[in-house]
């Protein structure tokens, strides 16, 4: 069936230079603008060279890409599902300035057709080129990607993947534009599919940004300010599927990215032909409209194509030796664990990354992005580390992402770790794996852990100096995607990865867990209220702890991954929420509520105040005795005292948090307030009955209290009533 053509702009109608905003054009009244050669039936003339990618404009469409090393370069016009293309235009040589391509093609009607490209050049794999003119290969800057809409099920066996033109017509109205400081954040990591794909969610469309969108009244009733999204860049689910004892195991968690400029349409709960997106961007524009931050977790590292054992099917077809980092002899680096590494500090690559991300910020509105192995962005094309990366020093100083939150995960599969290191230039925070292990292992009762546990509690000073890297460095977590949820850490000592088909040889062996002295389920409740008591500990301290909070999603519910530590390939329920657990520890979600609206109402918590008229330093560490700190390598309990003056509040803020990691209580002696003001207790997980105190709950505290094995007291310093 032949395409449907639109009329193409009468001869001498008025066009004109453009400027781009988002992916619309903007035409300009000032010079003819007409067809000049026919290529396949279609009138073309060259194109506007500095739109890379596919873009409408009014009767036709601008296609544009570049490659360094191909001869010639063919676009292909595909009906929607054929196999073959209707059409095949090949550039001609003055469609082409230096190395990219670019052309108009007139009477295109952008829903009648899906676009892909064929390239010709040399083929010399030890020189790292491996161009294929057989090979179809999608648009590096596609804009949307066909035959992935539906999850678990793919239109493209051989990998032979194409884009759709996507209409940018989304009306964002009057949105809030005040990024919410980096301080006052409580991130809350979560996977669009896993969030709401259970039948216990009660979504009208499990399994989507629309299902993830009916859960933002959840979202404002638990307090979070902030959600990070596990990978929404299309990826293919089916890459590597596999059966394990009749279960499918797919590319569940979707850090195999296939293009960085596309949406997974297989999150949108309906199909969106040539308006993807537009139901990620309700549910951002949503999120916005609630206070509520998004962050995007991306994956730069690698892609999808893998080694030289993979497919083809963009960068190794555009310029395989530009995209990808390659060893002398044409093979793949390898510090992604993936199979490639991308080669991000190439000046083609990093523009190709800033583009992107560029992108995000001004069509989608994204408040930030964690970058997954961030080290990676700071190796050189031979994988050594540089010391003042282009990439990252880019981004830190771009200024469409200048209110971004840059997040790296400053490690990677190659043995790159910089967390407390990261090139910074005082604009990039870090996941902090080292608070994450180093608290794991004080709470659980480790020895001399106490000192340690103390720098991490006050912002890691040792990791993060304020003057070089500003006070908001620290991404503080205990738990992620990538581990043990917090329920698991306190129900298990070893992982249980069976189900993902590697006989338990994958995922991490040093959780630095405590299954409280039995492995796995039980229904001995001494041990289910201590494993109850570790988890409220836990998240006691990672809310009174300086430094950005994040949590993994259901930890607030107790939700369980039953001991698998790695659940990438498992899309069932083993990954996905089970939101029955909300109702049956409805307690733990309240202990939540309660601590992320206490840190929210105590900056003290969070940033440096004005000096406290009292004299309390704006952060101390102390030992069970106030202002003794000086033999904590011998201790399992550390005290920390946050003051400061709230200039909002009108009212000196003091908070003092003791833990107690033992497992015999201890004496507490509370540091002298002035006379006029009492500490008052607003937590204390050691007490069987009442964990919490509203403000006009909160006992008075004794000079000397007792602070119970394995617990926590919260203290709030107020004036006497």
């Amino acid at each position: 069936m032949p395409v449907k053509l639109k009329p193409v702009e009468p001869a001498g109608k008025e066009m004109a230079d453009m400027s781009l905003h988002t992916s619309d054009l903007v035409l300009v009244p000032g010079r003819q603008l007409k067809p000049l050669d026919t290529i396949s039936g279609f009138q073309v003339r060259p194109g506007f060279f500095r739109f890379f990618g596919a873009t409408v404009i009014p009767g036709g469409v601008n296609f544009t890409i570049q490659s360094h090393g191909a001869t010639s370069c063919e676009l292909l016009l595909f009906h929607r599902d054929a196999e073959e293309p209707f059409a095949a235009l090949k550039f001609p040589d003055n469609y082409k300035i230096g190395f990219v391509y670019s052309m108009i093609v007139f009477g295109l009607d952008i829903e009648e057709f899906e676009y892909a490209y064929r390239l010709d050049g040399p083929y010399d794999e030890k020189k790292g080129l491996r161009f294929d003119k057989t090979k179809i290969l999608l648009d590096p800057y596609a804009r949307a990607v066909t035959g992935q809409s539906q999850w678990g099920c793919t239109n493209n066996p051989q990998h032979s993947y194409r884009a759709r033109v996507v209409q940018n017509n989304f009306d964002w109205g009057l949105e809030r534009n005040e990024p919410i400081p980096m301080e006052d954040l409580v991130i809350y990591e979560l996977h669009v599919r896993g969030f709401t794909k259970s039948p216990s969610s009660g979504v009208s469309c499990p399994g989507t940004f629309r299902g993830l969108e009916e859960k933002i009244p959840y979202l404002k009733k638990l307090g979070i300010n902030a959600v990070e999204l596990m990978p929404v860049f299309e990826f293919d689910e089916m890459r590597d599927a596999r059966l394990i004892d009749d279960n499918e195991l797919l590319d569940y968690w979707g850090y195999n990215p296939v293009c960085f400029f596309a949406p997974n349409t297989s999150y949108s709960s309906s199909i969106e032909y040539n308006r993807e997106g537009m139901e990620l961007k309700r549910l951002i524009k949503a999120l916005h409209d609630n206070e509520i931050d998004v962050i995007l977790d991306v994956v730069f590292n690698h892609t999808a194509e893998g080694n030289e054992m993979g497919p083809s099917f963009c960068f190794k077809g555009f310029d395989n030796n530009i995209y990808y980092m390659l060893t002398p002899d044409g093979k793949y680096y390898n510090f992604s664990g993936c199979g490639n590494t991308l080669n991000c500090n190439h000046p083609v690559v990093q523009e190709l990354i800033l583009d992107c991300l560029r992108y995000w910020v001004t069509d989608y509105r994204v408040d930030g992005f964690r970058f997954d192995l961030a080290s990676i962005l700071g190796r050189s094309d031979n994988g050594t580390p540089l010391n003042q990366p282009p990439l990252l020093r880019s981004l830190a100083f771009d200024p469409i992402l200048g209110n971004v939150k840059l997040i790296a995960e400053a490690w990677d599969a190659g043995g790159l770790y910089q967390v407390g290191s990261f090139p910074s230039w005082k604009r990039w925070a870090e996941w902090n794996g080292r608070y994450r292990d180093d608290m794991r292992c004080f709470l659980k009762g480790d020895a001399k852990m106490a000192g340690i546990a103390a720098q991490r509690m006050t912002g890691s000073p040792d990791l993060y100096d304020p003057v070089y890297r500003g006070g908001n460095a620290s991404v503080n977590f205990l738990t992620c995607h990538d581990g043990f949820t917090l329920y698991d850490l306190y129900s298990y000592n070893q992982k249980h990865n069976e189900a993902n088909g590697w006989d338990n040889t994958d995922g991490f062996d040093d959780n630095n867990s405590w299954n409280c002295g039995v492995e796995g389920d039980t229904d001995d409740q001494d041990i289910l209220s201590l494993r109850f008591r570790m988890i409220k500990n836990a998240c006691a301290v990672l809310m009174c702890s300086r430094g950005t909070p994040m949590f993994l999603s259901g930890d607030e519910f107790g939700d369980t991954r039953f001991g698998n530590n790695n659940p990438y390939c498992q899309d069932n329920l083993i990954s996905w929420l089970d939101w029955n657990l909300l109702g049956k520890n409805a307690d733990l979600f309240e202990f939540f509520r309660y601590m992320i609206a206490f840190r929210m109402e105590h900056p003290a918590i969070r940033k440096d105040l004005e000096p406290s008229y009292i004299g309390f330093p704006s952060m101390s560490i102390h030992n069970l005795v106030p202002w003794e700190n000086e033999h904590m390598e011998n201790s399992y309990a550390v005290c920390v005292l946050f003051a400061g003056y709230d200039e909002d509040e009108g009212r000196e803020d003091l908070v003092y948090i003791a833990v107690n990691a033992h497992w015999y209580a201890a004496d507490l002696t509370l540091p002298d307030l002035p006379e006029g003001y009492v500490w008052k207790i607003a937590v204390n997980t050691g007490d069987p009955k009442q964990q919490t105190f509203t403000e006009d709950q909160m006992p008075v505290a004794e000079k000397t209290i007792v602070l119970g094995e394995r617990s926590v007291i919260v203290f709030v310093g107020e004036t006497k009533e």
